[in-house]
């Protein structure tokens, strides 16, 4: 084992354990990907939305986190529902998290262009520790390490939505219960928490600033329970509806960042985009930054949907 990545993960777990816990992985592109936290927004696209992300944060540092997610999203016959299924994957040096969870909303009718939603989430979280950490001489026979590896915790969540074509607010919380892990096998106090309860506030606002030119900005708030507040915001300019491009900045206490987004529509059905993203906090000058690189695929089969969408 290399002696800087147990070093990192010692770390990562001290962090877990004497904090306040693992949560949900935050995207430069969460404007792409609000499916992930909030689960009214399945559906909202009006038509089969599969959305892939990968996110590689801190290259160069050895065992730093790195992401996966995949989701699908779709309304129902009845176009008030919504149901979606989503997948992530979350590995932190010898840390792993894979989140499995399900969606559902309903969408009821505020005004003649105004909609509000109404979305639940169940499922899984999935916790391991790296074999190559468990087989290493110094931890081996540590049954700490033993017992917190390998657990399955159910969670579930809600989310409401509110939106029309050019503006969109949320509120969110997608994983309510806290995954406890207070007590091992010996009855000493192993970890705070695995899991607690954070709620998500977005919002964002189309604004025409010529006949080929928006300007689209939008932010993320996160509150923790026994953590400082988490705050994302972010401004893209869409030129000709297919070219996004803007920039970004994140407080988050001690691990700030800046970014830049740049976003295509290839063709109706696909969309490609890539984000850069630079710590600003003492991280820095031990790692190039955070690539993290979206997909987006639809099937439009109805005459319904709206054409462009922006969010």
């Amino acid at each position: 084992m290399k002696l800087y990545k147990l070093i990192s993960s010692v770390l990562l777990l001290l962090c877990v354990s004497a904090v306040f816990g693992q949560q949900l992985p935050q995207f430069t592109q969460y404007m792409f990907n609000t499916i992930s936290i909030n689960p009214a927004y399945a559906g909202s696209r009006e038509t089969l939305s599969i959305v892939g992300l990968h996110r590689s944060q801190w290259v160069g540092l050895e065992g730093g986190p790195e992401t996966q997610t995949l989701s699908i999203h779709t309304p129902m016959r009845n176009e008030n529902m919504g149901l979606g299924i989503s997948f992530i994957n979350d590995q932190l040096g010898y840390e792993n998290f894979s989140y499995l969870y399900a969606d559902y909303s309903y969408t009821i009718k505020t005004s003649e262009k105004t909609k509000l939603a109404f979305g639940i989430k169940g499922g899984v979280t999935h916790y391991t520790l790296d074999e190559e950490l468990l087989n290493d001489p110094s931890v081996i026979n540590d049954p700490f390490f033993a017992d917190v590896s390998n657990r399955w915790s159910p969670n579930f969540g809600a989310g409401i939505y509110l939106h029309n074509q050019l503006w969109y607010i949320g509120l969110s919380a997608p994983r309510i219960l806290n995954t406890d892990y207070n007590k091992g096998e010996n009855g000493t106090l192993d970890y705070v928490a695995l899991e607690r309860i954070s709620y998500y506030f977005t919002g964002g606002y189309v604004f025409t600033l010529s006949e080929n030119t928006k300007l689209k900005p939008s932010v993320l708030l996160k509150a923790t329970n026994g953590a400082p507040l988490s705050f994302d915001a972010s401004a893209n300019f869409l030129f000709y509806e297919k070219f996004w491009i803007g920039g970004g900045y994140r407080f988050d206490n001690n691990a700030g960042a800046i970014g830049g987004i740049a976003d295509f529509q290839i063709s109706k059905q696909l969309r490609v985009g890539y984000a850069y993203e630079y710590p600003i906090s003492d991280i820095r000058p031990y790692t190039g930054g955070t690539h993290e690189v979206l997909l987006m695929f639809e099937v439009f089969k109805s005459k319904r949907i709206k054409s462009p969408r922006y969010f």
